[in-house]
């Protein structure tokens, strides 16, 4: 795949678009995605095998079963292949500290902490990342084409719905262990 960057008139409207993205996921966990260890680690990545490992260690003790485990981390692969691949068709240097690919785990593996101990909240987990290993699987394709516009304001909406749906996730699971 031809690693299109989008033009300069469409990446100030993408900075602004994934900037809101992060401030509504902060606003929803009251925690800056940014700011979070997990994010440092994931900075340093530069390929999907790295993100997978950074993630696959922080899961590592959420469940004593190695079944329970590979069913809480099978939507990985297919979920960082495509994402990685749709953050480097948006390019690396459209002004963003942090790949949006990312970003994206750096949320996927705070979701995967606040979930630690939360039996009910690991079940509905899987069936989230279940879900999303499904709907990546569908996009792998599109990972195989020249980037359009219209490809890449598509790319973008669904990297901030996945950021969003993350960050509802984390913020449902914080607060059903609040009230535990």
């Amino acid at each position: 795949m031809s690693h299109a960057h989008p033009s300069s008139a469409s990446s100030p409207n993408f900075q602004l678009i994934f900037n809101n993205a992060l401030k509504a996921y902060e606003k929803r966990t009251r925690s800056d995605l940014l700011a979070h260890p997990l994010a440092a680690q994931l900075q340093g990545c530069d390929s999907p095998g790295a993100i997978l490992a950074v993630i696959h260690q922080q899961v590592q003790g959420l469940h004593q079963s190695q079944r329970a485990d590979e069913r809480l981390t099978k939507w990985l692969n297919p979920t960082v292949n495509v994402l990685f691949t749709f953050s480097a068709t948006l390019g690396e240097g459209v002004g963003l500290v942090f790949s949006p690919a990312k970003v994206i785990f750096a949320g996927a593996g705070i979701l995967l902490l606040a979930a630690m101990d939360v039996r009910a909240s690991q079940d509905t987990l899987i069936d989230i990342f279940e879900r999303m290993e499904n709907f990546f699987q569908r996009l792998e394709v599109y990972t195989e084409v020249s980037p359009t516009p219209e490809i890449i304001d598509i790319i973008v909406k669904i990297m901030v719905e996945v950021l969003s749906i993350l960050g509802i996730a984390t913020k449902e699971i914080k607060q059903s262990r609040t009230s535990e």
